[in-house]
Protein backbone atom coordinates (compact mmCIF):
# COMPACT_ATOMS: atom_id res chain seq x y z
CA UNK A 1 0.00 0.00 0.00
CA UNK A 2 1.28 3.59 -1.24
CA UNK A 3 0.19 6.28 1.23
CA UNK A 4 -0.45 9.85 -0.29
CA UNK A 5 0.83 12.27 2.45
CA UNK A 6 -1.11 15.49 1.50
CA UNK A 7 -3.90 13.04 0.69
CA UNK A 8 -4.08 11.48 4.28
CA UNK A 9 -3.39 14.82 6.03
CA UNK A 10 -6.27 16.18 3.84
CA UNK A 11 -8.69 13.36 5.11
CA UNK A 12 -7.46 13.84 8.61
CA UNK A 13 -8.51 17.44 8.48
CA UNK A 14 -11.88 16.79 7.10
CA UNK A 15 -12.58 14.32 9.94
CA UNK A 16 -11.06 16.50 12.73
CA UNK A 17 -14.03 19.39 11.09
CA UNK A 18 -16.69 16.36 11.07
CA UNK A 19 -15.50 15.33 14.61
CA UNK A 20 -15.72 18.97 15.96
CA UNK A 21 -18.89 19.66 14.60
CA UNK A 22 -20.62 16.24 16.01
CA UNK A 23 -19.12 17.21 19.17
CA UNK A 24 -19.92 20.17 18.93
CA UNK A 25 -23.64 19.90 18.07
CA UNK A 26 -24.51 18.43 21.50
CA UNK A 27 -23.28 21.91 22.69
CA UNK A 28 -25.69 23.55 20.79
CA UNK A 29 -28.61 21.26 21.83
CA UNK A 30 -27.47 21.91 25.55
CA UNK A 31 -27.74 25.39 24.77
CA UNK A 32 -31.10 25.34 23.33
CA UNK A 33 -32.65 23.18 26.14
CA UNK A 34 -31.46 25.27 28.85
CA UNK A 35 -31.96 28.82 27.29
CA UNK A 36 -28.78 29.70 27.23
CA UNK A 37 -28.91 31.23 23.66
CA UNK A 38 -31.89 33.24 24.40
CA UNK A 39 -30.18 34.86 27.48
CA UNK A 40 -27.68 35.92 25.56
CA UNK A 41 -30.13 37.22 22.66
CA UNK A 42 -29.64 40.78 23.20
CA UNK A 43 -26.13 40.19 21.80
CA UNK A 44 -24.25 42.39 24.23
CA UNK A 45 -21.06 41.10 25.41
CA UNK A 46 -21.07 38.53 28.49
CA UNK A 47 -18.22 36.91 30.89
CA UNK A 48 -19.21 33.62 32.24
CA UNK A 49 -19.68 35.33 35.23
CA UNK A 50 -22.41 37.89 34.11
CA UNK A 51 -24.02 34.62 32.25
CA UNK A 52 -24.36 32.67 35.41
CA UNK A 53 -25.87 35.72 36.78
CA UNK A 54 -28.66 35.82 33.88
CA UNK A 55 -29.20 32.33 34.16
CA UNK A 56 -28.74 30.60 37.23
CA UNK A 57 -26.15 28.06 35.86
CA UNK A 58 -22.87 27.36 37.48
CA UNK A 59 -19.71 29.68 36.18
CA UNK A 60 -17.77 26.73 35.39
CA UNK A 61 -20.02 25.01 33.46
CA UNK A 62 -20.79 28.22 31.72
CA UNK A 63 -17.06 29.16 30.87
CA UNK A 64 -16.92 25.81 29.35
CA UNK A 65 -20.13 26.14 26.98
CA UNK A 66 -19.15 29.75 26.00
CA UNK A 67 -15.57 28.73 24.70
CA UNK A 68 -16.93 25.60 22.82
CA UNK A 69 -19.23 28.47 20.68
CA UNK A 70 -16.96 30.80 20.35
CA UNK A 71 -14.11 27.78 19.21
CA UNK A 72 -17.14 26.90 16.58
CA UNK A 73 -18.04 30.28 15.66
CA UNK A 74 -21.34 30.34 17.47
CA UNK A 75 -20.16 33.20 19.40
CA UNK A 76 -17.53 35.88 19.24
CA UNK A 77 -15.04 35.92 21.71
CA UNK A 78 -13.14 39.17 22.49
CA UNK A 79 -9.70 38.60 24.30
CA UNK A 80 -9.11 41.94 25.71
CA UNK A 81 -12.12 41.77 27.73
CA UNK A 82 -12.46 38.34 27.96
CA UNK A 83 -16.00 38.71 26.85
CA UNK A 84 -18.45 36.82 24.98
CA UNK A 85 -21.45 37.69 22.53
CA UNK A 86 -23.58 36.03 19.76
CA UNK A 87 -23.80 38.17 17.05
CA UNK A 88 -26.88 39.56 15.69
CA UNK A 89 -26.97 36.94 12.95
CA UNK A 90 -26.28 34.02 15.12
CA UNK A 91 -29.12 35.18 17.83
CA UNK A 92 -31.43 35.38 14.42
CA UNK A 93 -30.50 31.72 13.97
CA UNK A 94 -30.06 30.10 17.32
CA UNK A 95 -32.93 31.23 19.61
CA UNK A 96 -36.64 31.56 18.64
CA UNK A 97 -38.15 28.48 16.30
CA UNK A 98 -40.35 31.04 14.65
CA UNK A 99 -37.74 32.70 12.51
CA UNK A 100 -36.99 31.57 8.72
CA UNK A 101 -33.78 29.51 10.16
CA UNK A 102 -33.37 27.98 12.77
CA UNK A 103 -30.17 25.85 13.43
CA UNK A 104 -31.04 23.69 17.05
CA UNK A 105 -33.66 21.33 14.96
CA UNK A 106 -31.88 19.95 12.22
CA UNK A 107 -29.12 18.72 15.29
CA UNK A 108 -31.82 17.55 17.50
CA UNK A 109 -33.15 15.36 14.35
CA UNK A 110 -28.85 14.88 13.80
CA UNK A 111 -28.82 13.59 17.83
CA UNK A 112 -31.73 10.89 17.05
CA UNK A 113 -29.66 9.50 14.12
CA UNK A 114 -26.81 8.73 16.60
CA UNK A 115 -29.05 7.64 19.17
CA UNK A 116 -30.52 5.10 16.97
CA UNK A 117 -27.28 3.64 15.25
CA UNK A 118 -27.74 0.32 16.45
CA UNK A 119 -31.16 -0.01 15.08
CA UNK A 120 -30.25 1.27 11.29
CA UNK A 121 -26.91 -1.36 11.66
CA UNK A 122 -29.53 -4.30 12.64
CA UNK A 123 -31.91 -3.46 9.60
CA UNK A 124 -28.73 -3.47 7.52
CA UNK A 125 -27.99 -6.77 8.51
CA UNK A 126 -31.62 -8.33 8.26
CA UNK A 127 -32.65 -5.71 5.23
CA UNK A 128 -35.90 -4.98 7.34
CA UNK A 129 -37.01 -1.62 7.05
CA UNK A 130 -37.40 0.41 10.49
CA UNK A 131 -40.75 2.64 10.76
CA UNK A 132 -40.92 6.02 11.53
CA UNK A 133 -42.47 5.92 15.12
CA UNK A 134 -39.53 3.55 15.64
CA UNK A 135 -36.67 6.27 15.85
CA UNK A 136 -35.76 7.94 19.30
CA UNK A 137 -38.06 10.43 20.04
CA UNK A 138 -35.97 13.52 19.15
CA UNK A 139 -36.86 12.77 15.39
CA UNK A 140 -40.36 14.02 15.60
CA UNK A 141 -39.63 17.01 17.41
CA UNK A 142 -36.28 18.21 15.70
CA UNK A 143 -38.08 17.29 12.33
CA UNK A 144 -40.96 19.72 13.43
CA UNK A 145 -38.24 22.19 14.67
CA UNK A 146 -35.91 21.77 11.21
CA UNK A 147 -38.58 21.90 8.59
CA UNK A 148 -41.42 24.96 10.47
CA UNK A 149 -38.76 27.82 9.97
CA UNK A 150 -38.90 26.87 6.27
CA UNK A 151 -42.40 26.74 5.98
CA UNK A 152 -42.68 30.11 7.71
CA UNK A 153 -39.79 31.61 5.47
CA UNK A 154 -41.52 30.08 2.19
CA UNK A 155 -45.04 28.39 2.27
CA UNK A 156 -47.21 31.26 2.69
CA UNK A 157 -45.72 34.27 0.53
CA UNK A 158 -43.54 31.89 -1.82
CA UNK A 159 -44.62 28.59 -2.80
CA UNK A 160 -48.21 29.27 -2.65
CA UNK A 161 -48.26 31.82 -4.64
CA UNK A 162 -46.01 29.63 -7.31
CA UNK A 163 -48.68 27.85 -8.47
CA UNK A 164 -51.21 28.65 -11.15
CA UNK A 165 -54.32 30.25 -9.62
CA UNK A 166 -53.92 28.42 -6.04
CA UNK A 167 -54.32 31.32 -3.88
CA UNK A 168 -57.59 32.31 -5.35
CA UNK A 169 -58.90 29.34 -4.22
CA UNK A 170 -57.89 29.62 -0.98
CA UNK A 171 -59.22 33.01 -0.03
CA UNK A 172 -62.48 32.06 -1.08
CA UNK A 173 -62.44 28.55 0.68
CA UNK A 174 -60.59 25.25 -1.03
CA UNK A 175 -60.18 22.13 0.50
CA UNK A 176 -57.36 20.98 1.59
CA UNK A 177 -55.02 17.81 2.50
CA UNK A 178 -52.35 18.01 4.16
CA UNK A 179 -50.57 14.67 3.96
CA UNK A 180 -47.63 13.67 6.06
CA UNK A 181 -48.80 16.86 8.39
CA UNK A 182 -46.96 15.35 11.30
CA UNK A 183 -47.24 18.20 13.85
CA UNK A 184 -49.12 20.04 11.82
CA UNK A 185 -47.01 23.56 11.27
CA UNK A 186 -47.65 23.65 7.83
CA UNK A 187 -51.39 23.11 8.07
CA UNK A 188 -51.77 25.43 10.74
CA UNK A 189 -49.86 27.97 8.65
CA UNK A 190 -51.56 27.61 5.51
CA UNK A 191 -55.05 28.01 7.89
CA UNK A 192 -53.87 30.74 9.71
CA UNK A 193 -53.09 32.59 6.09
CA UNK A 194 -56.48 31.31 4.32
CA UNK A 195 -59.57 31.47 7.21
CA UNK A 196 -61.85 30.46 4.18
CA UNK A 197 -60.28 27.35 3.46
CA UNK A 198 -61.06 24.03 5.44
CA UNK A 199 -58.05 21.82 5.70
CA UNK A 200 -57.20 17.80 7.03
CA UNK A 201 -53.96 16.87 7.83
CA UNK A 202 -52.92 13.43 8.31
CA UNK A 203 -49.89 11.67 9.43
CA UNK A 204 -49.58 8.18 10.14
CA UNK A 205 -47.34 8.63 13.40
CA UNK A 206 -50.62 9.07 16.24
CA UNK A 207 -48.47 11.19 18.66
CA UNK A 208 -47.45 13.42 16.18
CA UNK A 209 -51.48 14.15 15.30
CA UNK A 210 -52.10 14.50 18.88
CA UNK A 211 -49.15 17.32 18.94
CA UNK A 212 -50.78 18.87 15.88
CA UNK A 213 -54.35 18.82 17.26
CA UNK A 214 -52.99 21.00 20.63
CA UNK A 215 -51.05 22.98 18.17
CA UNK A 216 -53.95 23.60 15.73
CA UNK A 217 -56.08 24.40 18.84
CA UNK A 218 -53.58 26.68 20.44
CA UNK A 219 -53.14 28.62 17.07
CA UNK A 220 -56.61 29.59 16.76
CA UNK A 221 -57.59 27.44 14.17
CA UNK A 222 -59.07 23.87 15.19
CA UNK A 223 -62.43 25.28 13.86
CA UNK A 224 -60.88 24.38 10.15
CA UNK A 225 -58.14 21.90 11.13
CA UNK A 226 -58.91 18.10 11.37
CA UNK A 227 -56.72 15.55 11.91
CA UNK A 228 -56.50 12.09 11.99
CA UNK A 229 -53.76 9.45 11.94
CA UNK A 230 -54.27 7.83 8.36
CA UNK A 231 -51.26 6.20 5.44
CA UNK A 232 -50.89 8.96 2.11
CA UNK A 233 -52.93 5.91 0.66
CA UNK A 234 -56.00 5.91 2.74
CA UNK A 235 -56.52 9.37 3.97
CA UNK A 236 -60.12 10.13 4.17
CA UNK A 237 -61.92 12.58 1.88
CA UNK A 238 -62.39 13.60 -1.87
CA UNK A 239 -62.65 16.40 -4.02
CA UNK A 240 -60.02 18.25 -2.83
CA UNK A 241 -58.53 21.68 -4.43
CA UNK A 242 -55.79 21.24 -3.16
CA UNK A 243 -53.87 17.93 -1.54
CA UNK A 244 -50.29 18.66 -0.02
CA UNK A 245 -47.18 16.82 0.75
CA UNK A 246 -43.69 18.37 2.39
CA UNK A 247 -41.11 16.56 2.37
CA UNK A 248 -42.38 13.17 2.58
CA UNK A 249 -42.94 10.94 -0.70
CA UNK A 250 -39.63 9.92 -0.76
CA UNK A 251 -40.33 8.17 2.51
CA UNK A 252 -42.70 6.06 1.31
CA UNK A 253 -43.26 2.42 0.74
CA UNK A 254 -45.35 2.94 -2.69
CA UNK A 255 -44.92 6.16 -3.72
CA UNK A 256 -46.38 5.05 -6.97
CA UNK A 257 -49.38 3.80 -5.32
CA UNK A 258 -49.90 6.97 -3.44
CA UNK A 259 -49.09 9.27 -6.87
CA UNK A 260 -52.45 7.19 -7.75
CA UNK A 261 -54.41 7.56 -4.46
CA UNK A 262 -53.82 11.20 -4.88
CA UNK A 263 -55.03 11.58 -7.69
CA UNK A 264 -58.27 9.85 -6.95
CA UNK A 265 -58.70 12.16 -4.07
CA UNK A 266 -58.13 15.71 -6.34
CA UNK A 267 -61.18 17.45 -7.86
CA UNK A 268 -60.36 17.44 -11.71
CA UNK A 269 -59.29 20.95 -11.64
CA UNK A 270 -57.35 20.52 -8.21
CA UNK A 271 -53.64 20.82 -7.07
CA UNK A 272 -50.99 18.41 -5.89
CA UNK A 273 -48.08 20.34 -4.03
CA UNK A 274 -45.38 18.20 -3.65
CA UNK A 275 -42.26 19.90 -1.94
CA UNK A 276 -39.19 17.65 -2.27
CA UNK A 277 -35.73 17.57 -1.14
CA UNK A 278 -33.70 19.61 -3.73
CA UNK A 279 -31.04 17.67 -5.95
CA UNK A 280 -29.90 17.47 -9.69
CA UNK A 281 -30.55 13.78 -10.89
CA UNK A 282 -27.18 12.77 -11.20
CA UNK A 283 -25.43 11.52 -7.87
CA UNK A 284 -22.37 13.04 -9.12
CA UNK A 285 -23.92 16.39 -9.22
CA UNK A 286 -25.21 15.84 -5.32
CA UNK A 287 -21.47 15.34 -3.86
CA UNK A 288 -22.19 18.99 -2.10
CA UNK A 289 -23.18 19.79 1.26
CA UNK A 290 -26.53 19.97 0.63
CA UNK A 291 -26.45 16.65 -0.67
CA UNK A 292 -24.38 15.49 2.46
CA UNK A 293 -27.30 16.44 4.49
CA UNK A 294 -30.04 14.63 2.57
CA UNK A 295 -27.99 11.24 2.13
CA UNK A 296 -27.18 11.04 5.42
CA UNK A 297 -30.75 11.13 6.71
CA UNK A 298 -31.62 9.40 4.19
CA UNK A 299 -29.59 6.25 5.17
CA UNK A 300 -30.79 6.60 8.81
CA UNK A 301 -34.28 7.78 8.11
CA UNK A 302 -36.21 7.61 4.84
CA UNK A 303 -34.84 4.27 2.99
CA UNK A 304 -35.41 2.05 6.37
CA UNK A 305 -39.00 3.82 6.60
CA UNK A 306 -39.66 3.10 2.86
CA UNK A 307 -38.74 -0.40 3.17
CA UNK A 308 -40.70 -0.71 6.46
CA UNK A 309 -43.55 -0.46 4.13
CA UNK A 310 -45.32 -2.39 1.13
CA UNK A 311 -43.28 -2.15 -2.34
CA UNK A 312 -40.26 -0.87 -0.52
CA UNK A 313 -39.25 1.62 -3.47
CA UNK A 314 -37.21 3.82 -1.38
CA UNK A 315 -36.34 6.59 -3.73
CA UNK A 316 -34.19 8.33 -0.88
CA UNK A 317 -34.35 12.12 -0.63
CA UNK A 318 -31.83 12.81 -3.19
CA UNK A 319 -34.30 11.50 -5.59
CA UNK A 320 -34.01 14.02 -8.11
CA UNK A 321 -36.51 16.15 -10.67
CA UNK A 322 -36.99 13.16 -13.39
CA UNK A 323 -37.11 10.54 -11.01
CA UNK A 324 -39.88 12.45 -8.90
CA UNK A 325 -41.75 13.37 -12.47
CA UNK A 326 -42.05 9.54 -13.37
CA UNK A 327 -43.66 8.59 -9.90
CA UNK A 328 -46.13 11.02 -10.23
CA UNK A 329 -46.64 9.99 -14.76
CA UNK A 330 -47.24 6.47 -13.40
CA UNK A 331 -49.23 7.69 -10.63
CA UNK A 332 -51.97 8.98 -13.61
CA UNK A 333 -50.70 12.67 -13.41
CA UNK A 334 -50.01 14.66 -16.99
CA UNK A 335 -48.85 17.92 -15.51
CA UNK A 336 -45.76 18.61 -13.61
CA UNK A 337 -43.35 21.78 -12.88
CA UNK A 338 -40.85 23.07 -10.49
CA UNK A 339 -42.80 26.29 -9.55
CA UNK A 340 -40.37 27.36 -6.84
CA UNK A 341 -37.27 26.15 -5.39
CA UNK A 342 -34.70 26.66 -2.24
CA UNK A 343 -31.09 25.84 -1.57
CA UNK A 344 -33.00 22.69 0.21
CA UNK A 345 -36.27 22.12 -0.95
CA UNK A 346 -37.69 21.70 -4.96
CA UNK A 347 -41.49 22.81 -5.08
CA UNK A 348 -43.67 21.01 -7.54
CA UNK A 349 -46.72 21.93 -9.38
CA UNK A 350 -48.22 18.49 -9.89
CA UNK A 351 -52.10 18.26 -11.82
CA UNK A 352 -54.17 15.63 -13.66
Amino acid sequence: MTIDEDRLNEFVGRFAGDLGAVLHASTVLLGDRLGLYVAMGDSRPVTPTQLAERTGYPERYLAEWLAAQAASGYAEYDAATQEFRLTEEQAFALTSPDNPIFAPGGLQVGASTIADVDLIAEAFRTGRGVGWGEHDHNLFDGTDRFFRPNYIGNLVDAWLPALDGVVAELETGARVADVGCGYGSSTILMAKAFPNATFVGSDVHAPSIEAARKAASEAGVADRCTFEVATASNYSGSSYDLVTFFDCLHDMGDPVGVAAYVRSTLADDGTWLLVEPNAADRLEDNLNPVGRIFYSASTMLCVPNSRSQEVGLALGAQAGEARTRQVTQEGGFTRFRRAAETPFNAVYEVRP
